[in-house]
């Protein structure tokens, strides 16, 4: 049997074991994850932390999908070091 490689198949755990799936349902159960703690705990247990080696683009967007999607400040990288 085929190892599975993550950056080209997405893997899911179904009662302990890891299993191929879909990019949609990957991607679903990131969001319902995700969904289901900031209901739980509010918005502000997220955080999120960025590289200073990426673009600027690149972590605009981060930035902007954790103050807008998530509602949270919570975001820091490592520009300064």
């Amino acid at each position: 049997m085929k190892p599975y490689v993550r950056l080209t198949d997405p893997m899911v755990r179904d009662r302990g074991r890891l299993r191929k799936a879909t990019w949609d349902e990957a991607l679903d159960r990131v969001v319902a994850g995700f969904r289901a703690q900031v209901e739980k705990h509010g918005p502000r247990t997220f955080g999120m932390f960025s590289c200073s080696k990426t673009t600027n683009e690149l972590n605009y967007v981060a930035q902007k999908f954790v103050r807008s999607v998530i509602g949270t400040n919570n975001i820091d990288s490592c520009n300064r070091t």
